[in-house]
């Protein structure tokens, strides 16, 4: 057997040996529509552009307001923490109301192309949303109260009050 140059090939034009390319099983050439009939898709793009820290803080912050948390704080870990840029504590009001607006932070995230990992959805005590650059937790008040996360990080640390 002989090669064929590709634009050859595709076109289905004679070969070097006077035959057409061979389709499937080798019943004659190629049409032009079997050709065209090939899936056809726009590459997807090397790389997706990134929110920074600010804007996925200003986006958790948005959804934590919409979905009525309470208490949130944010703490700015900035140059003193490797594991993010800002920490958001907040409380919810029962485990459905903890679990719901969880279960909307990530929606959001995902939405704006942020991956995030979640941990304690199952029973809703204690969710906690990490994004990369932002760490998210949102507890039920007497859950908050007993780990006291706030007490840990706050030690000479920037901290801002939303609500």
């Amino acid at each position: 057997m002989k090669l064929l140059t590709l634009r050859a090939y595709l076109s289905g034009s004679p070969g070097l040996d006077g035959r057409g390319v061979q389709g499937a099983k080798g019943k004659g050439p190629l049409s032009t529509p079997a050709i065209s009939r090939a899936e056809r898709r726009a590459p997807e793009p090397v790389s997706r552009v990134r929110l920074d820290a600010e804007e996925t803080l200003r986006l958790v912050l948005a959804r934590l307001d919409d979905m009525k948390a309470e208490d949130i704080l944010t703490i700015d870990l900035r140059d003193k923490s490797s594991i993010g840029d800002y920490m958001v504590v907040c409380s919810g009001r029962s485990q459905r109301h903890v679990g719901s607006t969880a279960d909307r932070v990530v929606e959001d995230l995902h939405k704006a192309g942020v991956a995030a990992r979640v941990e304690g959805f199952p029973h809703c005590d204690w969710v906690l949303i990490d994004s990369g650059d932002v760490i998210v937790h949102v507890f039920r008040p007497e859950v908050r109260a007993f780990y006291n996360l706030e007490k840990m990080w706050l030690a000479n640390r920037p901290v801002q009050r939303v609500s």
